[in-house]
């Protein structure tokens, strides 16, 4: 099979996912107890106020029709009018989404920066001093729950050390690496020992390989011989790995941004729970399952480049 042949494939296999996300999103709101346009308005709605929100998100019809209704909208790109910042759900998701990719591209950018010269030095004398250390550190990482490491990190370097600000996303992007990096620091000390644990196990693997073997006896230095052959077939896992844990990186994301208080579509969702601006939570739903299924489409064509065989079998 050929790589655009491969490409093709994976693009219609995300169409029952993406009809799956769409479907869950719409019934959302469907499955609130009780009368959803009263829950959205409060004790204080009133009787014309609530009519024209049933009419606005179709509640006065069969649910069937309100679901191709809202996938019609969905295609369309027309999510339907927030209820707090009165304006179309897709501005405000728009506005607010540049932040969590930020935040989430910058994670993952730290968690390989972490985990993969740490995963090689453990492979390269697994189960010494040096590997069983890293190896205990990063499981006490793991085990710190998300606040209270951001908590922590945010006392330390942002108050009694004041190097990195408070809060923020910053305009310019240096200023973006400036106040991102506790944040994306946060996440990455989470996600990089579940990386390096992979990679590590798979450099040991790959480490024993005929070929590499023979590279060794062939007097290739240490150096060429883990880029050249040892790292690429180790990575595969990995990405595999950073795919599979695309969600729980956007799960996360939605804590810390509000602990850093970072204006992303955490913090936007957050707070349209409380106002239960519930189009702007669907919205929100919606656009974090969209992201989840790009990246892990990007996740299976870098695959694929690092093991052409992928595409061709």
């Amino acid at each position: 099979m050929s790589l655009p042949t491969f490409v093709l494939r994976r693009l219609l296999q995300l169409v029952p996912v993406l009809f799956g996300v769409v479907l869950v999103v719409f019934l959302f709101v469907r499955l609130i107890p009780g009368d959803p346009a009263l829950v959205m308005l409060g004790a204080y709605a009133t009787e014309a106020g609530l009519t024209a929100l049933r009419n606005d998100l179709g509640l006065d019809r069969p649910v069937w029709t309100q679901f191709a209704i809202f996938a019609g909208q969905v295609l369309s790109g027309e999510l339907g009018q927030s209820l707090v910042f009165r304006r179309p759900v897709l501005e405000v998701i728009v506005d607010r989404l540049p932040p969590t990719v930020w935040l989430t591209v910058y994670a993952v950018v730290l968690s390989l920066l972490l985990c993969v010269p740490l995963a090689i030095a453990c492979a390269l004398k697994p189960n010494g001093t040096l590997d069983q250390a890293i190896r205990a550190v990063t499981t006490l990482a793991l085990a710190m729950p998300y606040f209270w490491l951001g908590l922590n990190l945010l006392i330390l370097f942002a108050v009694i050390l004041p190097i990195f600000p408070v809060a923020g996303y910053g305009d310019t992007f240096a200023e973006r690496l400036w106040h991102l990096f506790l944040p994306a620091l946060t996440i990455a000390l989470h996600l990089g020992p579940t990386l390096m644990r992979t990679l590590r196990a798979t450099i040991i693997e790959v480490m024993q390989a005929p070929h590499v073997e023979f590279a060794r006896t062939k007097g290739l230095p240490r150096g060429k011989l883990i880029r050249r052959h040892v790292l690429r077939n180790g990575l595969m896992a990995t990405v595999t790995i950073l795919g599979v844990n695309i969600g729980w990186l956007m799960g996360g994301s939605v804590v810390i941004e509000n602990v850093f208080n970072i204006p992303g579509l955490g913090t936007l969702i957050i707070g349209s729970i409380d106002a239960r601006d519930y189009p702007v939570i669907q919205g929100v739903a919606l656009v974090f399952g969209l992201l989840v299924i790009s990246i892990n489409l990007v996740t299976d064509l870098a695959y694929a480049a690092l093991d052409p065989r992928v595409a061709y079998e």
